[in-house]
């Protein structure tokens, strides 16, 4: 039977565990961001850091209609598992790699992971939050999410130097398998759950099209142009002023993230 919500609690055994797998996902390919400009450089791929990015952004958001439909006919549990294990399997490609066409595959494909784990995060959180509260709950998911891109780049840029580029990687890869496992102890919330089937990635006009949301989804837009010439420019420009581990700058970066998110979730349920 699907889960419902409890009471007037919010912070249940169950939110928490979505919380931590969702600290340890954003992690997993955020730990990876500060060395890829680099990475690609050593593959001859100087004049394509712009793209790092923008392929990455550009599946998470074409898969995110066919990611909710898929939360809400299969149900959330699986496909917030196969938001992660995207994320599994890219990192321990990178070091495979001897192209630039192949890293710029990988990265298109790597894009899947947040098209589909926060779709469904989101959706199982709507699921277990009180009504009432439910914008502090994606608030605080939202915030396990900047806890992973703030921690974790850090540690990337670290391992990358103390030890290899591979090690960053394959610790990118273990972090999304942890998340995973913690997934694996999640209760599924959908009551009415289908088997899969190709009817079930059919999206129609009204499913991706939603007047009253085409507003705040110009603003989001154009705050991720920012949000993502930065990602793309800051790793080269930690290098020119001589910063030895880059991941420190998305440490800071986030923090006011974090803080901003805290007061904004408790503020939209007034």
């Amino acid at each position: 039977m699907a889960m419902q919500p409890t009471g007037d609690r919010l912070y249940t055994p169950q939110f928490l565990l979505l919380c931590l797998s969702h600290v340890l996902f954003a992690g997993s390919f955020n730990m990876i961001i500060p060395e890829l400009p680099a990475y690609l450089a050593s593959l001859g791929g100087e004049d394509y850091k712009g793209l790092i990015i923008a392929l990455f952004t550009l599946t998470a958001g074409l898969s995110r209609p066919f990611s909710g439909k898929l939360t809400d006919t299969v149900g959330r549990v699986p496909v917030m598992i196969f938001g992660a294990l995207v994320c599994v399997c890219c990192s321990l490609l990178y070091p495979l790699l001897t192209s630039v066409a192949g890293f710029l595959l990988l990265r298109l494909f790597h894009g899947f992971s947040t098209g589909f784990k926060p779709t469904a995060s989101s959706a199982y959180v709507a699921d277990i939050a009180p009504v009432y509260r439910r914008g502090e709950a994606m608030g605080i998911l939202g915030v396990s999410m900047n806890i992973g891109a703030s921690l974790f780049p850090p540690v990337g840029s670290w391992l990358a130097g103390a030890f290899s580029l591979n090690g960053m990687f394959f610790a990118s890869s273990g972090l999304a398998l942890v998340s995973i496992l913690i997934l694996l102890g999640l209760k599924e919330t959908l009551e009415a759950r289908q088997r899969f089937s190709a009817r079930a990635l059919q999206v129609s006009r009204g499913d991706v099209i939603e007047p009253k949301a085409l507003a705040p989804s110009v603003v989001i837009a154009l705050s991720y142009v920012s949000f993502g010439t930065l990602l793309t420019i800051v790793p080269d420009q930690c290098a020119h002023l001589g910063m030895a581990n880059k991941g420190l700058f998305f440490t800071s970066f986030t923090a006011f993230s974090v803080l901003s998110r805290l007061v904004a979730g408790r503020a939209s349920d007034r």
